[in-house]
């Protein structure tokens, strides 16, 4: 068995080289050979044409998602021309003094643990993938495990509670804003549960997906980034389908809305928009919050409508334009649609990780001894470079970065999205005062930001602000020559 090799068989030797000894070895060695292999020089000449198809890849992979958004976007959610011309968003119309300060407020007390976290959580998981305290902190928690599977699990959930600890002042810092401003009611070890709840689902998603990778890389040194990016699509494919079904349960107890006018007027209005839907349901979220919120979740066999317990007290017109938003996304297969550019981004990703945990002075950079797989036999090319668990660090520091610069992209066609999920709740209720009522009090309720900054736009909101979408309430109600909604502050 070779050193650090984790208990596993060693390769088979070679014919003809049994007995040769160590000298040999060591002369093959100081020149660069062994078992007939080129020169170390030609390592780089070897990987340069995996590499080159990785690029070609990762480019190709890129451009489809660039394409498929920019074709598919709805970067006009509501076309036409409106008129009097389009109104603008204004909180004073709509939001009374008090309640935009109160608005400010939060946002001034949520942003600090927010922005802190993000900056803290980046820095360090970049300092751990970039430096060898990352390789070095693996290298202490594994070194008693020797069956190289284990190592990569071990790894995994060593880094991800590493994180996940480190984080947790910000995330304690940030519920008790939620709780000064009556926005959580968990008491302290109902949220503490939550959190082992979410620490264990990212054990298995991270541990699994490591384990994947690392078995592909091991078995295809130099074309692993094929079957790790079709492994990704596929896992990105798989994870939409079964999330519904087992993760949401985890964390929230769903029952079926009871027999009664809103479930009937709901399921009506589905069948009404030709949408199939398999369930209404309601989350029990109210034992955490009182935010008001619904979603649509799933596809296919596993779509439904949830709705939060806290929203079934608003006036039904209201629930139904809530619901009408939900059937504009199941209408157009956003899930669906979400999940395919999802898988080929990750597809791509994992293209560009090959690329760069192939980097030799990536991998010295990272504390990792590089792999040059023309130099050495079958069982040390499995062993170095990427295949080293130790590179764990640095993968997880390149998925963060990746994520971040992703963000504000996927945050701008999130909120097209979202708006066009509006129109079509317009559309289908035909009740833009509705409307308007419930982006109000979901506004309120909720504490939105109701004017955020650049920067905010572009790391965290997914949805348009309230005034955005009362202000397209009434631009809807303008192009169908319908009562515009007057302001709601007079």
């Amino acid at each position: 068995m070779s050193e650090g090799d984790g208990g596993e068989p060693s390769v088979a030797e070679p014919p003809g080289e049994t007995g040769a000894g160590p000298a040999a070895a060591s002369a093959a060695a100081s020149d660069g050979t062994r078992d007939g292999a080129a020169p170390a020089s030609d390592g780089g000449a070897r990987m340069r044409g995996p590499r080159r198809a990785a690029a070609v890849a990762a480019a190709v992979l890129f451009a489809g998602v660039a394409a498929v958004l920019g074709l598919t976007t709805p970067w006009n959610p509501l076309p036409g021309h409106v008129p009097g011309g389009r109104v603008q968003a204004d909180p004073s119309l709509d939001f009374s003094p008090h309640e935009i300060a109160r608005a400010n407020a939060f946002d001034g007390a949520v942003n600090p643990p927010a922005y802190s976290g993000l900056i803290v959580g980046l820095v360090v998981v970049l300092v751990l993938g970039f430096t060898p305290l990352g390789s070095r902190f693996i290298g202490w928690t594994t070194a008693r495990v020797r069956r190289r599977p284990l190592r990569v699990a071990v790894a995994a959930v060593a880094l991800t509670t590493l994180l996940r600890v480190l984080g947790l002042p910000f995330d304690i810092w940030g519920e008790s804003v939620l709780r000064d401003y009556g926005l959580s009611t968990q008491s302290w070890p109902a949220w503490a549960v939550d959190q082992l709840k979410s620490l264990g689902v990212t054990w298995v998603i991270y541990t699994l997906a490591l384990l994947l990778l690392y078995a592909v890389v091991r078995r295809f040194p130099r074309y692993w980034w094929t079957g790790a990016a079709a492994g990704g699509f596929v896992l990105v494919v798989a994870v939409s389908f079964i999330y519904p079904v087992v993760v949401e349960p985890v964390f929230n107890d769903f029952h079926s809305l009871p027999a009664g006018q809103l479930r009937t007027d709901l399921l009506t209005m589905a069948k009404r928009d030709g949408v199939p839907v398999k369930d209404v349901l309601v989350a029990d979220a109210s034992r955490r919050t009182t935010s008001l919120n619904a979603y649509v979740s799933g596809f296919g066999s596993t779509r439904r409508i949830v709705l939060y317990d806290t929203l079934l007290k608003s006036p039904r017109p209201q629930v139904e334009s809530i619901v009408g938003h939900e059937l504009g996304h199941a209408k157009r297969n956003d899930v669906l649609w979400g999940t395919l550019v999802g898988g080929l981004g990750v597809a791509g990703g994992l293209c560009l990780l090959y690329l760069l945990t192939t980097s030799p002075r990536l991998l010295r950079r990272a504390g990792v001894a590089p792999d040059v797989p023309a130099a050495r036999d079958a069982r040390d090319a499995r062993s170095t470079g990427p295949a080293d668990p130790r590179t764990i660090a640095l993968v997880l520091a390149l998925v963060a970065a990746g994520t971040q610069v992703a963000a504000p992209v996927q945050n701008l066609v999130s909120r097209r999205i979202e708006a066009r999920a509006d129109a079509h709740a317009l559309d289908l209720t035909r009740d833009p005062a509705t409307f308007t009522a419930m982006q109000h009090e979901l506004s309120v309720r909720n504490i939105n930001d109701l004017h955020p900054n650049p920067v905010e736009y572009l790391l965290w909101m997914t949805h348009p602000s309230g005034p955005d979408r009362i202000a397209m309430a009434r631009d809807w109600s303008r192009m169908h020559h319908a009562p515009v909604p007057p302001p709601l502050q007079h």
